[in-house]
């Protein structure tokens, strides 16, 4: 049996620790090395020693019981939690870590939602419980209160005979027929231990286990436990298809990470996935199973396992690969749609005796191993700059772009990644019509609830638009970013719904409708009130009891919002929200005025209406009418003549009644 392990926690919970202990318990290291030493397996990189922090996910390969175990382990701080989230992907089961003296933190519970979501079965190890500040029963009625009440203690469960009264029970009353088998013919281990295996697969249950990976407590019988309760299921005889979890450039050779889904592949195989719109075919040059730095040559790599191939040329993090005759496969065009995204921008800042190209050669390399860095080059201002999550990343690139491409690069001050959405519903109307093009097209533009990205609906009648123009419409909303009217931020949580529109059988071409569709999404929210939305941070501050009314008072300076605080031990724990705007630098402020003593924890908790709209309109004096990519103005014909009418103005124009679909939708 195969099974892909994924380990993740708030950074310091001691995940790096586990993964040593489990690799080494199950004979795939020899030795365990510590954070503390700069010594472990999996953080291999210059940096990652250096900081006592993962920073990239890693694999592991080990065997145990006769079965073969994929291990990734994850980034733990929350600047790098976009390899961990693309990581889930892949993942057969989850190992949560919990620190035992710091209990669930705000990033654990950010990881939780996440593998929750994804439906990703969930073991929770409770770590550090030798420390004296441990306590059981609290940790327990915490990791109940903040992540899942379904959760049950099993570290002694499969050190005896047989299974306490008090796990029988809760295993029985999460399932009808288990619970009727119980009282027609009483308690059967090996009945129990299988339905658990089941209620376990289905998150009905979440096993937790507590011990130190430190010391080494409590890891050999986790790990038998862990065995006996995960089971799956691959086909190596279906036709193949694997899913891209990370891309790595080694000596200027491309290696694509996969996770093999079904079916086998083979070198010299041929795969198909999807690159600008149509299917590319390219050939396996080559296949390598990996375990930490150790590289493995293969022939083939089969359902359930993870590798490395070579071959193809532009294949991105998050796509399928397939074998499947049928070309015509939604499945390649399927994007990974991310919840946790960068927060900030700024600039590269380099010496001017470098080539920008070369410069931007290297992000570019960077970006296709982290997507999220969305590298971006302005021919105009000759800047290239990048979305992060955090001042720690900023630091951590200075550091990777100097070992790896022997440059020295600086950063910009980091600008805040806004976005615009409207509150107000609206008619969006557009038309395209220079001499021999026509294209029309008329939306309702919604609010889409906070974090619903944008969605798009047709109902549009087969009368007036074909199926296939309809699709071609969506296919326009989605692919680009659309600007909103206050500064020209990014358009977000929007329904755009498609109601009806016109076409000409002689002179409608391709690009009419891209046209018509553009225009329309301008001139709607033009007619609706627009907000801007800012990214906000959940935080968790840990101070001194003395330094509680100070930080309360910071939180109210901040435009930040709290619960009632928490005292343990004379500590004061606070959890809230507030504007990455105004906490991103708090920390600082905090370590000072505590004295090094308060601690502060920054989770990225989605967009919200900004604190400071005019302030930040005022810093970016957009004006609407001179942004000539996104226009409201329609262009319509006349006696073989082109002419160009005002968003504000073309109601009277258009060839649909513009105030009946007002009537009628709004």
């Amino acid at each position: 049996m195969i099974k892909t392990i994924g380990i993740l926690a708030h950074v310091d919970a001691g995940k790096t620790s586990l993964s040593e202990q489990i690799l080494y318990h199950t004979k795939s290291i020899r030795s365990r090395g510590r954070v503390d030493h700069k010594n472990t397996f999996l953080d291999n990189y210059e940096v990652e020693r250096k900081r006592g922090i993962t920073v990239f996910s890693k694999i592991a390969r080990f065997f145990y019981n006769e079965n073969e175990y994929f291990l990734v382990d994850t980034p733990g701080h929350v600047d790098f939690s976009g390899q961990m989230e693309r990581s889930l992907e892949i993942l057969d089961y989850a190992i949560l870590v919990v620190s035992g003296t710091q209990k669930v933190q705000s990033h654990t519970s950010t990881v939780f939602k996440l593998l929750k979501k994804k439906n990703i079965p969930t073991f929770i190890f409770i770590n550090k419980i030798d420390s004296e500040n441990f306590f059981i029963d609290e940790v327990i009625s915490d990791i109940k209160e903040n992540l899942d009440s379904n959760i049950i203690d099993m570290t002694d469960e499969f050190k005896n005979e047989d299974f306490s009264e008090d796990f029988i029970d809760f295993i029985a009353e999460r399932d009808e027929n288990l619970m009727e088998v119980y009282f027609e013919s009483g308690y059967n281990k090996k009945l129990w231990e299988d339905n658990l295996k089941k209620q376990i697969k289905e998150n009905k249950i979440y096993p937790v286990f507590r011990g130190s990976a430190l010391n080494d407590i409590n890891i050999e019988s986790f790990i038998e436990s862990f065995d006996k309760l995960t089971t799956t299921s691959y086909d190596e005889n279906n036709e193949f298809l694997a899913k891209v979890c990370n891309v790595k450039y080694e000596d200027k050779n491309k290696e694509i990470y996969i996770k093999v889904l079904s079916g086998k592949l083979n070198v010299k195989d041929e795969v198909k996935y999807f690159y600008k719109d149509e299917i590319i075919e390219e050939k396996i040059n080559s296949i390598y199973l990996k375990n930490g730095e150790k590289t493995s040559i293969s022939k083939s790599i089969a359902a359930g396992q993870i590798g490395a191939i070579s071959g193809l040329s532009n294949i991105n993090i998050g796509q399928y690969i397939t074998s499947k005759s049928n070309e015509d496969i939604d499945i390649l065009k399927t994007k990974n749609k991310e919840t946790i995204i960068p927060t900030l921008r700024t600039k590269v800042i380099f010496d001017e005796s470098l080539n920008i190209k070369d410069v931007l050669s290297m992000f570019k390399i960077l970006e296709a191993e982290e997507p999220s860095l969305n590298v971006s080059y302005s021919e105009k201002l000759k800047e290239i700059s990048i979305s992060i999550m955090g001042k720690v990343q900023l630091e951590i690139l200075k550091e990777l772009i100097k070992n790896r491409f022997d440059v020295e690069i600086d950063f910009g001050k980091c600008e805040i990644l806004y976005k615009e959405t409207i509150k107000t519903p609206c008619i969006g109307s557009g038309h395209y019509e220079p001499l021999k093009h026509y294209a029309e097209v008329h939306l309702k533009i919604e609010p889409n609830v906070r974090g619903g990205g944008i969605v798009f609906e047709s109902i549009a009648h087969v009368d007036d638009l074909d199926i296939g123009t309809q699709n071609l419409v969506k296919t326009h909303v989605f692919e680009r970013k659309h600007h909103g009217i206050l500064c020209g931020f990014d358009l977000d949580d929007l329904k755009i719904t498609l109601l009806t529109g016109r076409d000409h059988k002689k002179h409608t071409s391709g690009g009419d409708f891209r046209q018509a569709t553009y225009r329309a999404i301008r001139q709607g929210i033009e007619q609706s009130e627009n907000i801007i939305l800012e990214p906000f941070y959940a935080f968790e501050i840990e101070v001194e009891d003395n330094y509680l009314g100070r930080v309360m008072s910071d939180i109210q300076r901040l435009n930040g919002s709290f619960e009632m605080p928490q005292s343990i031990n004379n500590k004061s724990i606070i959890t809230g929200r507030g504007p990455v705007d105004t906490f991103m630098d708090y920390q600082l402020e905090l370590i000072s005025f505590t004295k090094g003593t308060g601690k502060i924890s920054l989770n990225f908790d989605g967009y919200d209406e900004c604190h400071n709209t005019e302030e930040v309109i005022e810093k970016y004096s957009y004006n609407k009418d001179a942004d000539e990519e996104f226009t409201s103005n329609s262009i319509f014909c006349s006696k073989g003549t082109s002419y160009s009418v005002k968003g504000s103005e073309i109601k009277e124009y258009m060839h649909v009644d513009v105030e009946e679909l007002i009537d009628k939708y709004l």
